[in-house]
C-alpha cells in the first residue's frame, strides 16, 4: 500500500496533540492528527475544570471540543485510528494504522497520554463494567440512589468522590494513607460534604459481588493487623494513577524509563531523531491539562525547526 506523506505526524489529540498540531500548522507544516479510538484522552472523562487559564469552571470535554474546533480551522485532519507500528526507514518514519493504513512523516511527535490503573483486586475484572469503573462521569449516572465507593487520594479521586455526590445518597472514600495528595481546595471541599465518608489507612482487599453485578468491597486495614471491614455498595471507581500509553514506541526502539514514560530531553527529543513526546506519555509528575499543552507546544516548535532543516 502507498504511504500517504506528511511533513509531521502527531499521535494522540488530547491537550499535548493539539496544541502540537496548532504550533505545527502554524509553523507551515503538512500534519496529520492520529487521534485513537476516542480523540481527546483522559480530559474527556473529567467533569469539572477548574484551574485551566481563561475558565473558571468548564468541563474537560469542553475544552477538547474548543481545541478540536480550533484545529478544523486551521485545516488539521483528525483521525480515529490507533496505531499498530512505528518504523524508522531512512529519513523518514512510516506509521501504519491498526486498520492498515500506511503513512510517512519527517517527524513524528508522541501525545498519546495515559489509561487508567487498575488495583489487581480480587474481583475487579471479574466485575469490570458491572459496578468497577475508572470513570465517574461516564458511569455515575447509572448509580442514581446507590451508595457507591471511590479508591484513591489524589485529585481525580476527590473529584469522582464530589461528583458522584450528585448521584449516590453516601460515596465512600478509601484512601491508603492518612493525608491525601489531591488539592488543598478539593481535600477541603471533601472533607466538608456530609455524603462523603472517608476511610484513610484502608486498601481494598477483594470486590465483593453476586456474580452479576457488585454488592460491596472488602476493606483491611494497613496499620492494624486482622482490621477489616465491608461496605455495602453497587458502584466502585479506581482512581489510583494512571499507566502511559507507549507500548507501540517501546517496540519502535524508543527509550522509556522503568514505569513506561518516554524519555525526553530539555527540547521534548527522544533518542530517535525526527521523534518528540509531550504530554502525559512524557511526564510522570504532573498530569495537569495546561502543562501538557505547553509540553505540546515545545516539541511542535522542535518538530518544525527539525522539518525545515530536511528539507
Amino acid at each position: 500500500m502507498d504511504a500517504k506523506e506528511f511533513d509531521l505526524i502527531i499521535i494522540g489529540a488530547g491537550p499535548a496533540g493539539c496544541s502540537a498540531a496548532v504550533y505545527g500548522k502554524r509553523g507551515g507544516l503538512n500534519l496529520l492528527m492520529l487521534g485513537g479510538a476516542y480523540p481527546g484522552g483522559q480530559l474527556l472523562l473529567t467533569n469539572e475544570v477548574e484551574n485551566y487559564p481563561g475558565f473558571e469552571i468548564i468541563s474537560g470535554a469542553e475544552i477538547i471540543d474548543k481545541m478540536h474546533k480550533q484545529l478544523s480551522r486551521l485545516g488539521v485532519e483528525i483521525t480515529k485510528e490507533d496505531v499498530a507500528k512505528i518504523e524508522k526507514n531512512d529519513n523518514h518514519f512510516i506509521v501504519t494504522s491498526k486498520n492498515g493504513s500506511v503513512y510517512k512523516a519527517l517527524a513524528v511527535i508522541a501525545a498519546t497520554g495515559a489509561r487508567a490503573r487498575w488495583l489487581g483486586a480480587p474481583g475487579e475484572s471479574k466485575y469490570r463494567g458491572k459496578g468497577v469503573s475508572a470513570c465517574a462521569t461516564c458511569d455515575g449516572f447509572f448509580f442514581r440512589g446507590k451508595e457507591v465507593c471511590v479508591v484513591g487520594g489524589g485529585n481525580t479521586a476527590l473529584e469522582d468522590a464530589l461528583f458522584l455526590t450528585h448521584f449516590a445518597p453516601k460515596v465512600h472514600l478509601i484512601h491508603r494513607r492518612e493525608g491525601f495528595r489531591a488539592e488543598a481546595a478539593t481535600v477541603q471541599k471533601v472533607k466538608e460534604n456530609p455524603k462523603i465518608q472517608i476511610h484513610v489507612n484502608f486498601v481494598v482487599d477483594e470486590i465483593l459481588g453476586d456474580g452479576e453485578a457488585v454488592t460491596g468491597i472488602r476493606i483491611k486495614s494497613v496499620k492494624e493487623e486482622n482490621k477489616s471491614e465491608n461496605i455495602d455498595c453497587k458502584g466502585v471507581f479506581i482512581a489510583v494513577g494512571y499507566v502511559p500509553v507507549t507500548d507501540v514506541f517501546k517496540n519502535a526502539g524508543v527509550d522509556l524509563y522503568d514505569d513506561g514514560h518516554i524519555k525526553t530531553d530539555a527540547r521534548s527529543r527522544t533518542n530517535i531523531r525526527g521523534l518528540y513526546a509531550a504530554g502525559d506519555c512524557a511526564d510522570p509528575l504532573y498530569h495537569q491539562a495546561i502543562v501538557a499543552a505547553g509540553s505540546g507546544a515545545k516539541a511542535a516548535i522542535e518538530a518544525v525547526n527539525f522539518v525545515n532543516l530536511c528539507k
